[in-house]
């Protein structure tokens, strides 16, 4: 199946929603930590279409949360099946870095799969400078979309990047649980 590239895209958190109330939106993707009330913000939204999925942003099962699974990957995918060359497509997640972002990513691969993972991943950086994607999610997505682990190396060389733009993120990646990102972005 072959889908049409997606034209309008927004990544953002949830402090940013009500600045995107006026930008025509059509299509949201809702990445929340499960038991967060839904953002009151889309009150002021126009109509749209919206799904909302549950699950903390982490990379491996930890005891008490909901990690990503291959089922949300699965709906993500099925959410930009449906997403037309003329929607404005918002993801969201708490802070727009890490689900909203690898969401955006498996997107656009998956829209244009002839496009080059390096060029998905240069597009997402270009949306969203402060993407760390979920490397949980991405492989998951490289997995579903037969990209054969390019997509992955992709954003660990984005991670990568990021740590040199950024030094200080490296010690918060590392003290929310996503050392392995860290290292493998230091070894890509």
């Amino acid at each position: 199946m072959t889908l049409e590239p997606i034209s309008l895209r927004t990544v953002c958190g949830i402090e940013e929603l009500a600045g995107h109330s006026s930008s025509k939106v059509t299509q949201v993707l809702s990445l929340l930590d499960p038991g967060t009330p839904h953002p009151r913000a889309f009150s002021g939204f126009g109509a749209h279409h919206r799904v909302t999925l549950e699950f903390h942003d982490i990379i491996e099962p930890m005891t008490g949360l909901v990690a990503p699974s291959e089922g949300d990957v699965a709906e993500i995918l099925r959410f930009g099946a449906d997403v037309g060359p003329k929607d404005h497509l918002l993801i969201h997640c708490h802070m727009g870095i890490s689900r909203s972002t690898a969401a955006m990513a498996m997107l656009l691969a998956q829209a244009e799969p002839s496009l080059d993972e390096a060029d998905v991943v240069a597009r997402l950086y270009a949306l969203r400078r402060q993407s760390w994607p979920n490397t949980r999610m991405i492989a998951m997505a490289d997995d579903a979309l037969g990209r054969g682990g390019r997509l992955v190396a992709a954003v660990r060389r984005l991670h990568a990047r990021q740590l040199k733009a950024r030094p200080e993120t490296e010690a918060y990646m590392r003290a929310v649980g996503r050392t392995a990102e860290v290292e493998a972005a230091l070894a890509a």
